[in-house]
């Protein structure tokens, strides 16, 4: 029997059109109602995951990247996930949920009295996903910033969250016999005028038993670094061998160490996206047939591509390498190291093929396989990699939910590895009972 891990899920779509651009879309589900995400989410939770996270970006990209973004809905239409979480919460009981809030452009006192008031609606099942994406910030009239200065500003921000979470100290009395709620005298009136954000508080909202749980993505050293110092969760990226698992968890625990706190205060899940099939013969047939993409499948790769990076790559040629100076500064070192991997010099051509071929479970070179033989590798990472779990990634649609974990839910309980039940205490219990 293995250990018991976390399991989560990815929104990856987010609140945009799901399952656009596959048969799963005749479903006829419409995707700008909650019943298509409440369903889903309620299976999920009879799963037993223990947090589900939308992702979010607010832009459409820049004008150069428009039609690449929104021909095949890659980079929108998106809703506010934020809006979403009610109804989510109200579809469950257990499940944690954790749209993407972006530290740029919203403002703290905001994001605070938000934060505090769904903790207080989901008793204590919401959590935040902060980003640092730059590329958002000309939409409220906000400068752009380099990379690392992004995370600075991050970093300025959730500490005002914090702060402002905690602002009522010890005023709240909540004296029935008296009709005496609160001690003003105790609260914290602060003034913060600090590089990137001006905010008084104290917060308008009632005081938190606990703070919200904060996820953050990210592999570049600050990435990791502000998850060591500030997050509950780490979305981690890495070639999952037992080995790279070991090294990546380890510079997550080193950066939570260097910041004063405990290794095991910050969990580390690794972000996957499995594809599950019948049998060993299925899987084997996809990867034969993914060997020798076309061009069509190429050309749909650097679709992809080019939105994630808001970058047009389809402009490039694909028989030389990308150019020096191609991707933006607001492109995070993360998506730019996702397609270029250890070979920055290939060709295009050789690096779309890569990202479009896929891989075997069984020997680890790829994500398709049985759910027998996921189950073993998810399995093997918490023996030989003390792992902390994992995040599948999908769309939020119940026939992409149910493909991915019907038979993979059973496997990975008979091995010990998912939880069959929750405990009491909200998101946070659930990330830290075990």
């Amino acid at each position: 029997m293995g250990a018991l891990q976390h399991v989560g899920y990815f929104f990856s779509r987010g609140f945009g059109p799901q399952a656009w651009g596959r048969a799963d879309w005749d479903w006829g589900h419409d995707w700008t109602k909650p019943d298509l995400y409440q369903q889903s989410v309620r299976a999920l939770e009879q799963a037993g995951l223990d947090l589900v996270i939308a992702e979010d970006a607010i832009s459409l990209g820049n004008p150069a990247t428009l039609d690449l973004r929104i021909r095949q809905a890659y980079g929108g239409p998106k809703h506010d996930p934020l809006l979403l979480a009610p109804y989510l919460f109200a579809a469950t009981s257990h499940i944690g949920i954790v749209p993407t809030v972006n530290a740029g452009i919203t403002p703290p006192y905001l994001a605070a009295r938000q934060a505090a008031t769904l903790a207080h609606l989901s008793s204590d099942r919401f959590g935040l996903n902060v980003v640092t994406d730059t590329g958002s910030a000309r939409h409220v009239g906000a400068a752009p910033l380099p990379h690392d200065a992004a995370y600075d500003r991050a970093e300025e921000w959730i500490t005002l969250l914090r702060r402002l979470w905690h602002s009522w100290g010890d005023g709240y009395v909540g004296d029935r016999s008296s009709w005496h709620f609160a001690d003003g005298d105790a609260l914290d009136a602060f003034h913060h005028e600090g590089t990137y954000f001006t905010a008084d508080g104290p917060l308008n909202a009632l005081p938190l038993e606990r703070d919200p749980v904060v996820v953050s993505p990210g592999g570049s050293g600050r990435g990791l670094g502000f998850a060591g110092t500030h997050s509950d969760v780490q979305l981690a990226l890495a070639p999952l061998t037992s080995a790279a698992v070991r090294d990546y968890r380890a510079r997550v625990h080193a950066a939570a160490t260097e910041a004063g706190r405990r290794p095991e205060d910050v969990r580390v899940l690794f972000v996957l996206k499995p594809v599950v099939v019948s049998s060993p013969e299925e899987a084997d047939r996809l990867v034969a047939v993914s060997a020798h993409p076309s061009d069509a499948e190429l050309r749909a790769a650097a679709v992809a591509w080019s939105s994630d990076s808001e970058t047009d790559l389809l402009a490039l040629d694909l028989d030389a390498p990308i150019p020096d100076g191609t991707f933006g500064e607001h492109v995070s070192a993360g998506t730019i190291r996702g397609l270029l991997g250890d070979t920055p010099d290939a060709p295009l051509r050789e690096l779309l093929t890569r990202k479009a071929r896929l891989g075997r479970i069984s020997t680890r070179e790829g994500f398709v396989g049985t759910a027998e033989e996921f189950a073993d590798f998810v399995e093997e990472l918490g023996t030989d990699a003390d792992n902390d779990g994992v995040i599948l990634s999908g769309d939020l649609h119940p026939a992409q939910v149910y493909r991915m974990t019907g038979d993979l839910v059973p496997a990975l309980r008979r091995r010990g590895v998912l939880r069959s039940e929750y405990g009491d205490g909200g998101l946070r219990a659930n990330l830290f009972d075990f």
